[in-house]
């Protein structure tokens, strides 16, 4: 660990360059760790005298390695004024930074635990839901703060987290899974819960407002004579059909990229089912709610038609798609926290034959 002893500061360059002005000096022991300095608050006796110091700020972060990329991903989340406000409060103001860079590194270096900072008020709640969103994890729309937390640190002590971090290039960032591969005994439901997480943390990572590195998205991911289906009902209902894996792919592409929306899958039991042929086509229908920056726009249906492909490692790909959106003037009361399906088995069961 760096010391301070009486000769000056041994810091890393930033915060040899913050602190030019600083000098330690007169301490009854000759070194302290950072820890202890600030620890030991702001003001302390020396030789029977009170003085303040104000060099002994660079308290070490306490965070894990997956806390730590955590916390700069939903950093990079804030604007500029509210990061340096952070940055101020962390601080007592006892730092000044020049850019944002500078600000995010400051603030995790104060940071004691990752709970603390995800509570502080300028880390808004719809910043740790993006956050979340990205990383494919799935709460209601309205979920409190608190709730979306707890969760955060949840995901964070699973291990399960991208522990990449902005800035880091497409050959040392660790990539996500982006494939689903058939299992000899397999559960439908399993699949279709997998495939889900999968498919949706990869197309929203698309979503500029959501800051998040895209990931491997395009017509790789389908069969070459895969169809859409698209319809929209907001005051009037429009639909649209598309075919083919580049066509399809740009289509769902340009709803998240271009209309910035996110599509927050409800994996709960009312939310999702999954059938499965005995001809190795298996159905996959999820509901969920859209969103767009803070505002839920409507909700969706989507029904995914999967079917391994034995020459590429039996990794599954998307055969067919069927999405309805709904906007809120068409849904006449329809709870939008957890939206349920409204296809009955029996239509599911006639998609699979």
């Amino acid at each position: 660990m760096d010391t301070i002893n009486s000769y000056g500061i041994k810091s890393n360059p930033m915060f040899s360059r913050i602190l030019p002005r600083f000098h330690a000096e007169c301490f009854a022991a000759d070194t302290c760790s950072y820890t202890d300095i600030f620890l030991a608050g702001r003001e302390c006796t020396i030789f029977g005298k009170k003085r303040q110091f104000f060099f002994a700020v660079a308290k070490m972060s306490g965070l894990s390695k997956t806390e730590r990329a955590g916390c700069t991903n939903i950093l990079k989340l804030m604007s500029k004024d509210n990061l340096l406000s952070l940055t101020d409060t962390v601080t007592n103001k006892m730092i000044v930074v020049e850019n944002t860079a500078e600000a995010s590194e400051t603030i995790l270096l104060f940071t004691k635990t990752a709970e603390e900072l995800l509570k502080r008020k300028k880390v808004h709640r719809d910043l740790i839901f993006k956050y979340l969103v990205g990383e494919g994890v799935v709460m209601p729309s309205n979920s409190e703060k608190h709730q979306l937390v707890k969760r955060t640190l949840e995901l964070w002590s699973s291990g399960k987290a991208d522990e990449s971090l902005p800035g880091q290039s497409n050959e040392t960032r660790p990539r996500p899974t982006t494939e689903v591969r058939a299992e000899v005994d397999f559960d439908p439901l399993v699949l279709g819960q997998q495939f889900c997480q999968w498919f949706f943390q990869l197309l929203n990572s698309h979503n500029p407002s959501l800051g998040q590195p895209p990931q491997d998205w395009g017509p790789q991911h389908f069969w070459p004579d895969v169809k859409l289906r698209l319809i929209a009902k907001a005051g009037s209902e429009q639909m649209e059909d598309f075919l083919g894996a580049e066509l399809v792919s740009l289509r769902l592409l340009a709803l998240i990229k271009e209309e910035h929306l996110v599509l927050n899958p409800n994996l709960q039991p009312h939310g999702l089912r999954a059938l499965a042929s005995p001809h190795g086509l298996v159905l996959v229908a999820v509901a969920g709610t859209i969103h767009r920056d803070k505002a839920c726009l409507g909700i969706f249906e989507q029904i995914f038609g999967l079917i391994r492909s034995p020459l590429e490692n039996n990794i599954w790909k998307i055969k067919f798609i069927n999405l309805k959106i709904r906007g809120k003037e068409a849904l006449g009361g329809t709870d939008m926290v957890a939206p349920a399906l409204s296809y009955n088995s029996t239509e599911l069961q006639l998609l699979c034959s």
